[in-house]
This record gives C-alpha cells, structure tokens and sequence, in this order.
C-alpha cells in the first residue's frame, strides 16, 4: 500500500495507480482471508509456530503483499525453499493454487476430524468394555463362580434336602445282615467262601428274580470287610451297575464302565486343557470300585465286545487309555494325565455279575474266569418267614392267613415284600377313615385278610402256583414236571383211551402246541405201553393233552406221558399227590434229564409228597432237602408202583 501510496504523491499516472490501488486492495483481503482460514485450521499459535518453523513469520508480518503471498506458499506447501516474491501479476493465479490447496487440507481436515472423533468413541465404548470385563473379573474373583440366580437354585437344593420321605419298602424290609437272609443258605456259604478268603475270585450268580442276588453280594462284601485275612478294607466301594444300561461307542467317544478319552475339540475336556489342545481321560466304574466290588447285574444282557473289553481289564487290573491328542512331549501336559497315559488307571476289583439266564447263554470266556454260585428258588415258606420278619421290621401285626396268602401269588421276596407293603398301607388307610367316624384312632395296625385281597384284586394277580397236588386218585391223570429258566413248575398231562370204532383203526392224538420232543415221546410211550401190556394201541382211540396248552421244551416228559397213557389204557386210578420226570426210551429205561433241582422245587410248591427221577440223576438230588420224597428209578417196571400201588402187569422188568 504504501507503494501505492509513493506512485500517487509523485503524480504518476493517476488513472493507472486508481485501477492498481483497487486491485492491491483486493488482494489484500483475499490473502487476509486466506490466512484467517489457516488461523481457522491449524489455530492462530500453531499457524506462528508453523511460520517460524517454515521461514516465513517475518513475511507474514510484512507490509508487502507480494511478501505474505509468499509467506502463504511456504505456509501451505510446508515448503521453506520457495523463494522470491512474485509479481503482481503472478498474485492472483498463486492465489487460485492456494485456495485450491487450502479447500483440500480443510477438506481432509473435516474428514480426519470425523474419523478422530469415531475414534474417540469407539476408544471410549472399548474402554467402557474393557472396565465392565475388569470389574466382572474382580467380582467372579472375589465371589467364585456364583452369581444370584445360581446362588438362589442352590439354596432351593438346600431347601429340598431338607424333606425326605419315609424309607421305600425295599430299604425297610432288605435283610441288614448276612444272618438275615432266607432261602439262601447255601448260596450264602457258597459265595462266602469265594469272597471273604485272602484270595477272592470272580463270581457270576444264576438264579431267578427276586431271590435276593443282589443284596447277598452287598452284604457278602460288609462281611468280609469285618475280617482280618480278605483284602477289603473299610473304604472298599461296592459298585452297582445294570448290564442293561452299559452302552458304548466303537469310537471310543464314551465308555461308562472302563473309562474314556474326551479329546480337546469335539468331547469337551476341561476349559484349560481344551484351550492347549490336551486330551482329558475321563475314569470309569472300574477305577471307581477299585479296591472293592463291581456288581453288574444281568451281566448277560452286556454287548460281547464290551464284555471282552472288560475280561482285559480283569487280566491286567488296569485301564489303559489311548488318543490321537496325546503329545507325551507337550511340556503343559499335567502330572495325572501324563500318568494315566503312560501307566493306565488302577482297577484292582471283584467282579459280582448276577443273572436269571441260563449259564450256556453266558460268554464262555466270562464264565471261566469266574466262579459260579447257583441261588434257589424260593419256597412258599420262605416267602411266609420273608413276610413274617418284614412285618416284625415295620411294627405291624398279620391276621393268621395273612403269610401264606403272599406265598400263594408269588415266588419272590422282592414282591412278597412289595404285596405286603401295599396291604400295609389299605389297612392305614381303613383305620384313619375308621378314626375320622369316630371309631377310635389308637388301634394298632393290623394287616387283614380282606386287606391283602383288596391289594391282589388291584393288582390283577393270580395265584402263581395253580396245580395242586391231592391224596386222591385219578385214571388218566398225571404230573410231569417242568423247568423255565431257574423255575420248575408242575406239568398237568391227562389221556383217554377208548375202545376203537373199527378194531385195529385206532388213532392217537396230541397236542401240537406241546412242541415235535414231547410228541416222539408220546411214540415211544406207545412202544413201550405194547411190550409192557401186550396190547395193540391200534384197538383204541387215544388222546394225550398237556393241560393249559404249554410247551414241553425236551424230552423229560415222556415217563409221565406213558403213566397217563398206561392209566388210560387199564384204567388204573393214578396216585395224585406224585410227579415223575425223565425220558423214556423204547426199551422201558428212563434216561437223565437237566433241571432236577428247579423241577423238585416246582413240586414242592404245588405240594408233591413224593417225585421220580433218573436214577442217574442222583447226584443232583439237594442234600438238605426236607419236605418231600425224592425215588430214583432206573426202569418204567420200577416206577410203576409208586402210581398204582400193586397191579398184575404182563411180562417181567422191561429192562431186565
């Protein structure tokens, strides 16, 4: 301006200096302008320092336009080495790049100033984050893995603990001692001897339902703990587990009774260990009853390869576990895994295994490496001594009758005691409705009759032994004896004869349903009833049943089959009260059959005083057997009068 100013006092074009003081007036305010923009961006003490860092401070204050238009362009391009004023000329267009330049950095300027302010925000919400996941952290230290709504179902588990129910029947009435077991005394003695000894052995036990199998072994192993020379100590664990429900999976994934390796990734190990890739063992039952007893009941049911897996165990008293995960290098590997890895985990243990199959249905490799105890049927007066002792058990009286009703519905203690628990509670009940009417509430409780048959009516049950043995007599009518499983059971055969239609057209009929076995015996009974009698079977019409349709499974019915047909035939009244088994073969011998120890039990329940068998079988007739007469006879001529009594048979002995 003040050249301007010097132009215009010397008198110099006056026109010239008008038109060049408005332009230099307008520059003027365009590079003010465009500094109080840079005051606006980088802010007025930061545009100094940023001038003074730049050369540029004493241009800026200049008077000289020409001076801060270069001030402007150190300023803006950040580059000290521009040098030299430009013309007037040059203003305007360096004016144009300026604010070209300028329009960008406050461009990019409002862009960084966005983005640093999302930033921030976002820096705050993470830091917001960051404390709430501090805090929590503190709380879960300071207050463990509770919170309130766990810390509130656990104090409704406590809650819960405090009510109990009275004890089942089967815990009130169960024997509390080995002493206290009925019926069973020679399984007891047979399974002391292999439990309680400096050396006990593996046991299976066969027997049917509800005879006690299970908690004999229970206390089989509280006894042996009292004794000074067995292995068992005071911690040893009796393990129980239902062969039924043992499942495993080919892969490995889980196995209940020897154990599994969950791995890291899909089976869900531990947190840390999954975290480090580390596979985690998981013990199963037979680490669980080390040092004790593993009782599987119906250890029959078992899957074959699991039992083959478990006989391993048994060899070794060790399971060993095995995993693609396992780096035995892997220095974060703990102490237990590694050792459970490397040695296996202990399983030093009795085995118990009970079942009510048969022992030829049993894994052959199984049953040689175990002992075998063989539990009884019970009979009805073992049931009527296991009722009386659970009425002693609970406080409670029995009508006369009461005892041997129970023991007409059934042949197990379970149910004997379940029948008498539930008559328990009907008379309960009539006298709190007796005591209600006025009737007096201070009687003491007895079980009724009419209490038991209430109960047996709900329940649909009928009595379990039908067949009843008599002391009468009866042409045609004769008992076999029979064995399903562990259980003997009486057979009903009867047979007519009649004189045939046309003499020598006679026909013979049986019932098929009684299986193609009991029908050759029915063949050879016919052959022996000709040499025995002389007379020709085609003269009669006859007709063999097995009553109730059954199923005779094997040929031990056919020396039944022939006295009822002999009866039929002569005529001769049959002893009812007298059962026979045994094959019988076409020369009049009888020849041995299985299941005589079930088949004199079944006869004693239906209340036979005298029962025949092969004489070969002599050696499996019970040693203590008391109530009933056992005969063995080798030939038919030998049986025939403990049926008939005295009768004038034509020939001699069949087989002598």
């Amino acid at each position: 301006m003040r050249g301007f100013v010097e132009r215009f006092r010397k008198g110099e074009d006056k026109d010239a200096f008008g038109r060049d003081f408005l332009v230099g007036d307008q520059l003027v305010l365009q590079v003010n302008a465009l500094f109080g923009l840079l005051a606006d961006i980088f802010g007025s003490d930061r545009l100094v320092l940023r001038a003074g860092k730049l050369e540029a401070l004493h241009l800026m204050r200049s008077d000289d336009v020409r001076d801060r238009v270069l001030a402007l362009e150190r300023i803006v391009f950040e580059d000290p080495t521009i040098e030299g004023r430009p013309d007037f000329e040059e203003i305007p267009q360096i004016l144009d790049e300026l604010q070209s330049e300028i329009a960008e950095i406050l461009a990019r300027r409002t862009v960084e100033e966005q983005i640093e302010k999302k930033i921030a925000e976002k820096m705050q919400e993470r830091h917001e984050d960051y404390v709430r996941e501090i805090r929590l952290q503190v709380l879960k230290e300071d207050a463990g893995p509770d919170n309130a709504q766990t810390l509130k179902k656990y104090a409704e588990l406590e809650i819960l603990d405090q009510k109990s129910l009275a004890k089942s029947a089967l815990e009130a009435f169960r024997p509390r001692s080995i002493d206290e077991v009925i019926g069973q005394d020679r399984a007891v003695r047979a399974l002391m001897s292999k439990i309680a000894s400096p050396y006990p052995q593996h046991v299976i036990l066969y027997g049917p339902p509800g005879v006690g199998k299970t908690t004999v072994a229970r206390l089989a192993l509280e006894a042996a703990k009292k004794l000074k020379y067995t292995p068992f100590d005071e911690t040893a664990k009796f393990v129980e587990v239902d062969g039924t429900t043992l499942r495993w999976d080919p892969r490995e994934v889980t196995n209940p009774l020897l154990g599994s390796v969950h791995d890291p990734i899909y089976q869900g190990a531990r947190r840390d260990l999954a975290e480090s890739g580390i596979p985690e063992p998981k013990l199963g039952l037979v680490t669980e009853a080390h040092g004790g007893i593993l009782f599987i009941d119906e250890i029959g049911e078992m899957d074959l390869m699991l039992q083959n897996k478990l006989l391993k165990v048994l060899e070794d008293k060790r399971v060993y576990f095995d995993s693609a995960y396992y780096d035995p290098e892997d220095p974060n590997i703990p102490k237990y895994i590694k050792k459970l890895f490397e040695e296996g985990a202990p399983a030093d243990f009795i085995l118990i295994g009970a079942t009510t199959r048969d022992p030829s249905e049993i894994n052959p490799a199984l049953r040689s490496r175990c002992a075998e105890v063989y539990f009884e049927p019970l009979t009805p007066a073992d049931i009527q001594q296991i009722v009386k002792e659970s009425a002693e058990r609970i406080g409670v009286k029995l009508e006369p009758g009461v005892a041997e009703m129970i023991a007409d519905y059934t042949i197990e203690g379970r149910q004997a005691t379940r029948l008498l628990a539930d008559a328990y509670g009907i008379a309960l009940y009539r006298i709190n409705s007796n005591a209600e009417a006025g009737e007096g509430s201070e009687q003491p409780v007895e079980i009724s009759i009419a209490d038991l048959t209430e109960v047996l009516q709900a329940s649909r049950l009928t009595p379990y032994v039908t067949i009843k043995a008599s002391d009468t007599r009866e042409v045609g009518h004769v008992f076999g004896l029979g064995v399903a499983g562990f259980l003997g059971s009486v057979i009903e055969i009867e047979a007519v004869a009649f004189p045939a239609r046309e003499k020598g057209k006679g026909q013979l009929r049986f019932n098929e349903t009684a299986g193609s076995m009991a029908k050759d015996s029915v063949f050879n009974a016919v052959s022996v009833l000709r040499r025995l009698t002389g007379k020709e079977l085609s003269d009669y019409d006859i007709h063999v049943n097995v009553v109730g349709g059954g199923r005779i499974d094997g040929p031990s019915a056919g020396a039944a089959i022939l006295i009822a047909i002999i009866s039929a035939v002569e005529g001769w009244p049959v002893y009812q009260n007298v059962a026979m088994t045994g094959e019988i073969s076409i020369q009049g011998k009888i020849r041995p059959i299985g299941g005589v120890y079930e088949k004199i039990f079944g006869a004693k329940q239906a209340g036979i005083k005298k029962v025949l068998i092969p004489q070969e079988n002599t050696s499996d007739i019970p040693p203590d057997i008391r109530g009933i007469e056992i005969v063995p006879v080798a030939t038919v001529s030998e049986a025939i009068p403990h049926f008939f009594g005295d009768v004038d048979l034509r020939g001699e002995n069949l087989a002598g």
